[in-house]
């Protein structure tokens, strides 16, 4: 009996120790996956936090009247052709009176950005008392400028090897020196859209297109999701064609986004003829996508409705579309939400599908419809890290920080409102 006894403990504490063996196990992994999920970020993070700020260089610019409108008209035509760009090159060289050679001073007007003529002409068009007088502005600078400030190149390599030989760093220490360099948020990242020019590149056409995109989506797959998933739960019979539904509904969930893109290639585009490089396209094509993760979170939420309310208002006389519509589907509405906005999380970084329909455009004007080309931010942050410049790296990791923003937004509202709005029987 004693035997018996020991035996038995011996088995119960091997069979503690083996329970306490898979516990430690399990944190080891959880452990394992937030060390790899904390390295993604963190290396996202720490390459894209410098796109969030940008250097200007201050120059004391002579708004000629001669240069800027010689007539004195003020007439908008003639404010908008005039060479900006030349009043501010013409700034820098009077700050470095001996760059007399023109190759020199090719190399000076390189400090700046392309764009500062730009930004000298939406200046005056909003400002019209500028011309004549001489104020000191700050301008962008060029994307080597950038690079420099950025610790992206070092005065210490053979001028060989890096992008900015030795003039061309002693003007910039010269400028920074004197108090002509600044540093500032990157505002246009946020309010610009695309350019060929890294300093100048933003993510606001590429917000405003994944916005349509989504809008389109969710006005198309949201209503024809929940109604699909209410008549296969409460009306369909148990018949062979509606298990087969069922079945590819599933399976659907499981297709590779590609799959959809080649489709809404082949039938929207190609077929009905619909606008290229269009949210109206992206969204529909992304709705056919999203469509069967709604519809089962839909049938889940439906399924998990007691019978008694059905019972219930079924037993006062209410008909089966009354008692469907009036309190079945309003209490399973939470759950249906929520399925429709971890759709829209999941549709808002794909990528194959809009690269296939032609979202992969290099766009520059901001969209103002859904019928409008436009790209979307998973394409951008595609476009931007094929592309060869060094500014540009941090710019794609700068628009992946944004997108997991917006994501983590969207998942914690799905959260949110099922606490909300959800009802625990």
């Amino acid at each position: 009996m004693t035997d018996l006894i020991t035996k038995s403990d011996g088995r119960l504490k091997g069979r503690h120790a083996g329970e306490r063996r898979f516990k430690a196990y399990g944190m080891i992994a959880i452990l394992i996956s937030l060390g790899f999920l904390a390295l993604m970020v963190s290396t996202i993070l720490y390459q894209g936090f410098p796109a969030f700020k940008r250097n200007l260089v201050g120059l004391d610019i002579n708004f000629d009247a001669v240069v800027i409108d010689p007539d004195g008209n003020r007439e908008s035509s003639a404010l908008r052709s005039a060479n900006y760009t030349k009043l501010a090159r013409a700034s820098l060289r009077g700050l470095f009176p001996d760059v007399k050679k023109r190759r020199d001073k090719r190399k000076l007007n390189n400090i700046l950005s392309s764009e500062v003529g730009y930004e000298l002409r939406a200046m005056v068009l909003a400002d019209h008392s500028l011309i004549g007088s001489t104020k000191r502005v700050w301008l962008s600078a060029s994307g080597e400028t950038e690079l420099y400030f950025k610790g992206y190149i070092s005065a210490d390599l053979p001028e060989d090897q890096r992008r900015l030989d030795n003039d061309q760093i002693g003007w910039l220490d010269t400028l920074a020196h004197d108090g002509r360099i600044q540093t500032r948020f990157n505002t246009p990242f946020l309010t610009s859209g695309d350019s060929r020019e890294p300093e100048l590149a933003g993510i606001l056409g590429a917000l405003l297109g994944s916005f349509l995109t989504l809008l389109v989506c969710f006005a198309l797959s949201f209503p024809i999701g929940t109604l699909a998933a209410i008549y296969l739960e409460e009306y369909a019979p148990k018949s062979r064609l509606n298990r087969l539904i069922e079945v590819n509904i599933n399976n659907l969930a499981a297709v590779p986004s590609i799959v959809f893109g080649l489709l809404g290639l082949a039938i929207l585009l190609n077929t009905f003829g619909l606008p290229r490089s269009t949210p109206l396209v992206g969204g529909m094509v992304l709705a056919l996508m999203t469509l069967p993760t709604i519809i089962i979170a839909s049938r889940a939420s439906l399924r998990a409705v007691p019978p008694s309310i059905r019972e219930a208002a079924m037993g006062i006389g209410a008909s089966k579309t009354q008692t469907t519509f009036h309190h079945v589907a309003p209490l399973a509405m939470p759950g249906m939400l929520t399925g429709a906005i971890i759709g829209m999380a999941q549709a808002l970084g794909e990528t194959a599908p809009l690269l296939m329909i032609g979202m992969v455009a290099f766009i520059v004007d901001l969209p103002t419809g859904i019928t409008d080309a436009a790209t979307a931010l998973p394409v951008q942050i595609f476009l931007w890290a094929d592309s060869p410049e060094r500014g540009f790296v941090e710019k794609t990791s700068a628009a992946i920080v944004v997108l997991l923003v917006f994501l983590i937004i969207m998942n914690l509202a799905a959260i949110v409102l099922r606490r909300k709005l959800e009802i625990r029987w």
